[in-house]
């Protein structure tokens, strides 16, 4: 064995001179696991906005999935899921699959698993259209309600309020909920900062001082460091005057122009927006169509999945990786809305109609999956028909992973969190820490039950984050590697 050369001293000297390093990366690369992010954002102008309104758009959901989907071979097919090719064209197979699947299960899960995979995601779309159809709702001051006369600003500011309080005590609201205020420009900025005073203020003289669950103000067409530190200077003020504890108002930012991306000098901006956040940062939503037009793309070619918008998303993740802030992606803005309305349709008004709405469903799920090959898991949605083909193509993605992700869990937690092979795959704790971020994404949204959690070896509560006494024990052993 070599004879070391270091001395205690010289070890613990280089450890006195990282040690600085060490506070200062831990504090600001957290890597906290989250306990929940919302897979979808619904914008809605604040004009139109009740207490009632994620119900209703859950209802509106249902409706547009009875009319252009009736079954599960419909949305697989529309939405580009993964069973679609292997499902029939014809009602007669259709209804012979959907017979097979109701009385004989087990045996046509093993005889026909893309009819069972199709139709399990079908009615999981439609519970959670049924139960939570909504997972986080903004209130939309912005593009989505425009430019209006003061009074009447000031007027929804004080009724929105009031409906959020409403939806507080009958627990209408969703999970998560906020507004999002004009940008800070020179000319909206007053009333931009205006109305987030009359509604936050409105808000909590109805409730007693008591905010919605997960509640976040979005500023959007962010720019510079300064107007996500001038927020937080207004959001200090409203504490302070409300008596609410300090760091209670937290904030998003929208990352929508090519400023957000790079500073005058060509640094990257998005670390200085968040050090101006001063720790209030929950999340960045990306916006697509503002980006792709400052990068002075043409309205034809602006969308989703065009190369300019994956760089500003991956500079997005580099730039906030490990530091607890949830990125969004952004929408599309193709509407699954029929050409042909009323009650007496004839056969080809309800045949285009049905090819509308479909190519529009298909261009939407091609968008999340490309969001979700890039590691966004959330994104906006601004129809409520689009709810079904979100929920229905994250429960794609996470349910064709399901039956190797369990088996590379529990082999990986019956080797107490060391490096182990699980067929072909190699996993560590980073792989570790993937699968259960997949666990905890998949659950979340309603994509996977409870059952299967405890099929694979977890605990609820191993999905909650932080030290829970309840989580399983190797849990810290991967958050810590």
């Amino acid at each position: 064995m070599s004879q070391s050369v270091f001395s205690e001293q010289d070890v613990q000297a280089v450890s006195q001179e990282l040690s600085g390093f060490w506070t200062a990366f831990s504090q600001r690369y957290s890597g906290e696991i989250i306990g929940r992010q919302p897979v979808q954002t619904l914008y809605g102008g604040a004009q139109l906005f009740k207490a009632e309104t994620a119900k209703r758009m859950g209802e509106l959901g249902l409706n547009a999935l009875d009319t252009y989907a009736p079954n599960f071979v419909y949305l697989a097919k529309a939405a580009g899921l993964s069973p679609a090719a292997k499902l029939p064209d014809s009602w007669t197979e259709t209804d012979n699959l959907r017979k097979a699947l109701s009385d004989h299960p087990d045996a046509a899960k093993a005889i026909y698993p893309a009819a069972h995979q199709a139709a399990v995601i079908y009615s999981r779309v439609r519970h959670k259209l049924e139960s939570e159809p909504v997972e986080d709702f903004r209130i939309d001051f912005e593009d989505g309600y425009g430019n209006r006369p003061d009074a009447e600003e000031d007027g929804d500011a004080v009724r929105t309020a009031k409906e959020v309080a409403r939806g507080m005590k009958e627990n209408l609201l969703p999970p998560f909920i906020g507004i999002r205020i004009k940008p800070w420009t020179e000319q909206l900025f007053q009333r931009s900062a205006r109305t987030l005073d009359v509604f936050v203020s409105s808000l909590l003289e109805a409730t007693g001082n008591q905010l919605p669950e997960n509640f976040i103000i979005t500023l959007p067409k962010v720019t510079a460091p300064e107007q996500v530190s001038g927020l937080v200077k207004l959001l200090e003020t409203l504490e302070e005057r409300h008596q609410l504890a300090k760091g209670t108002l937290l904030l998003e930012i929208m990352i929508e122009t090519t400023q957000s991306i790079f500073d005058a000098e060509g640094r990257v901006m998005l670390p200085s927006l968040l050090d101006a956040a001063q720790g209030r940062c929950r999340g960045a939503h990306f916006g697509t169509y503002d980006y792709t037009a400052s990068c002075g793309i043409v309205a034809q070619y602006q969308a989703m999945d065009h190369p300019a918008c994956d760089f500003a998303r991956h500079t997005m993740q580099v730039s906030f990786a490990s530091t607890g802030v949830m990125l969004s992606d952004g929408a599309t803005n193709i509407m699954p809305v029929p050409v042909h309305r009323g009650e007496n349709l004839n056969l080809v008004q309800q045949q285009e109609n049905l090819t509308v709405v479909h190519a529009a469903w298909r261009l939407h799920a091609d968008h999340i999956r490309h969001s979700l090959k890039h590691a966004y898991y959330q994104g906006w949605d601004l129809h409520p028909a689009q709810l079904i083909t979100r929920y229905a193509t994250l429960f794609d993605f996470f349910l064709k992973e399901l039956d190797g992700a369990t088996v590379r869990l529990k082999n990986f937690m019956a080797k107490a969190a060391q490096a182990t092979l699980s067929g072909d795959v190699f996993d560590d704790a980073a792989t570790g820490r993937g699968l259960l971020n997949y666990f905890r994404l998949a659950y979340n949204c309603g994509a996977i039950t409870e059952a299967e959690i405890e099929a694979a070896g977890l605990k609820i509560a191993d999905l909650k984050g932080g030290s829970s006494s309840d989580a399983s024990p190797w849990l810290q052993l991967i958050q810590q590697a």
